[in-house]
């Protein structure tokens, strides 16, 4: 926000400033957590630059510095800044890497897939790679309980019927790239963000995934990462990943 004085949603600016998701930021209002100028936030609420901000007491600020960071996600950790979730302690990604400036996760990785996750503090410029009208490609290696056949290929590439009522899901998913690596491995490239989406792809189809490592986002790649290891996107990285979104 360039004036002080420009009144945006709260949960916007929280996104903006790389404290949370918007999602997140509205869990947070609903706990309380947040106040506005010594008040309890409300949803909805709108907030200036000027106003004094604080999460569980401690004042929000905006930082000057661009934070792009590539990880390698080792399975167990969950996509989140929470420390809780249903009640119960959980390992997050923001805490595994405790990066000195505040970042949060672009998207979610399941917590039992693995591989390339971006962090930034630049949350709202880089939503864009979260909506699938955008189209940007998301590449993933995938290990399955049993060899796929050449005709089940041929059906995920032109998009697999999802259904789950207890998650609200019924969609036909886009056709995608897939490509075989063995009899029981394939690469997947897919343009969407639904929950679980690939596992619940292959599981339509009767197979199960035993591995699921995501490889590529856009421009950028995992490359010779180690598991658990991050490193800052190259200036390279970021000026193309920001031209492409």
């Amino acid at each position: 926000m360039s004036d002080n004085n420009t009144l945006v949603r709260i949960n916007k600016y929280l996104s903006e400033v790389g404290v949370c998701s918007r999602r997140e930021a509205d869990r947070y209002i609903l706990q309380k957590r947040i106040t506005v100028n010594g008040e309890i936030a409300v949803p909805g609420q709108k907030v200036a630059e000027s106003d004094i901000i604080c999460i569980d007491g401690r004042e929000i600020k905006k930082s000057s510095k661009e934070v792009f960071l590539i990880f390698n996600k080792p399975r167990g950790l969950v996509c989140t800044t929470a420390r809780k979730e249903n009640g119960k302690k959980i390992k997050n990604v923001v805490d595994y890497i405790n990066y000195p400036e505040r970042i949060y996760p672009v998207g979610r990785l399941d917590k039992d897939s693995e591989g390339l996750l971006i962090l930034t503090n630049q949350g709202e410029y880089l939503n864009k790679i979260l909506k699938s009208r955008y189209g940007h490609e998301k590449e993933y290696i995938v290990e399955l309980d049993n060899a796929i056949s050449d005709v089940d290929i041929k059906k995920l590439e032109n998009g697999i019927h999802i259904v789950d009522e207890e998650k609200d899901i019924d969609v036909v998913t886009k056709p995608c790239k897939v490509a075989r690596l063995s009899d029981k491995s394939i690469n997947i490239t897919i343009t969407q963000g639904i929950n679980r989406q690939i596992r619940r792809m292959c599981a339509s189809l009767g197979y199960r995934v035993l591995k699921l490592k995501r490889v590529r986002i856009i421009n950028i790649r995992l490359g010779d990462l180690k598991t658990g290891e991050y490193r800052v996107m190259s200036e390279a990285e970021v000026l193309e990943l920001k031209k492409r979104v």
